[in-house]
């Protein structure tokens, strides 16, 4: 009886806690019926216009990057942040690599092409480069972009074509450290790129008909154009000519009819004579050559001008 009368009360209380909890899912789940539903509309309704917003932003973004020449020049000059002796600490091979690239950019009439205020600074980022003056060079990128808005067609053209040109060589010194060259490799092309597709057709065309080709002796430089070109043949062909006319003269000479007053004077006469053979013969031989070279030149850079 006892038992029976523990039984009883745990019975009870199990039916209670049963409907009790019965009470709370019936009161829950009508409740959360309730707010599951106008989630999923209100996730579409808001990832829409999100999406629109985001599709918009980004399509519209990269256009005034990509046409902002002054920003990218900024860029460039960015990537010219450098320690002191960055330059100096390169090897012998990315040195010489650095020379070309500071001639590329300041070949030619620079001053004509690109205006006196951007050649004298070009030229002197050219002769830093060339003494591997890393601070200088910083200094006078970061001046580039406030002559940028000053410029013309034709000098954006211009300087845009010498970016390239000098970038292709930065690139093509490989990678170095931290791969700073190839940052500023291509920061400049990128930048010369966008310069030179601003020139307007005009510009280019006086641009394409002033054609001449640049060759650098040391610290010469020597532009040459048709009219040099053809120039030049006709003095190398002049002067071939004097050369093996003088040869022939010398050759002419009978050997015996040298007379001196000793066998060894005979003998410096005779190798002096040769000397003198040898040293016409080759003259006239490579003023032949000279001529040749010259004349296909002139004809090159004439079959440019007019395809141009």
């Amino acid at each position: 009886m006892g038992s029976l009368g523990l039984v009883q009360p745990l019975h009870k209380l199990s039916s209670t806690i049963f409907f009790s909890r019965q009470r709370s899912s019936h009161r829950l789940i009508p409740f959360s019926s309730s707010l599951k539903p106008p989630l999923p509309s209100k996730r579409l309704n808001l990832s829409k216009p999100f999406t629109l917003t985001f599709a918009l932003a980004e399509s519209d973004s990269p256009q005034p990057l990509e046409t902002s020449s002054k920003s990218l020049l900024l860029q460039l000059s960015k990537c010219f942040d450098l320690p002191s002796d960055y330059f100096q600490q390169l090897p012998s091979d990315l040195r010489l690599d650095l020379n070309d690239a500071a001639f590329d950019l300041s070949n030619g009439p620079i001053i004509d092409e690109c205006g006196q205020e951007l050649g004298e600074t070009l030229l002197n980022l050219s002769r830093a480069w060339e003494q591997a003056d890393t601070s200088t060079s910083r200094t006078l990128v970061k001046k580039l972009p406030e002559l940028e808005s000053s410029l013309t067609d034709g000098a954006k053209s211009a300087f845009g074509r010498r970016l390239i040109s000098a970038g292709r060589r930065f690139r093509g010194m490989g990678q170095y450290g931290q791969g700073e060259l190839q940052k500023i490799a291509k920061a400049m092309i990128t930048t010369g790129e966008v310069l030179s597709a601003k020139a307007s057709p005009a510009s280019v065309g006086n641009e394409s008909k002033s054609n001449t080709r640049m060759f650098k002796f040391g610290e010469l430089q020597v532009a040459v154009s048709p009219e040099k070109a053809y120039a030049g043949a006709a003095i190398a062909f002049v002067f071939g000519i004097l050369s093996w006319q003088i040869s022939q003269g010398i050759q002419s000479i009978p050997e015996s009819s040298l007379q001196y007053a000793n066998d060894n004077a005979l003998q410096l006469a005779k190798s002096l004579r040769g000397t003198l053979l040898a040293t016409f013969y080759a003259s006239a031989v490579l003023s032949g050559f000279t001529t040749a070279g010259l004349l296909l030149l002139a004809k090159q850079l004439s079959s440019e001008k007019d395809s141009s």
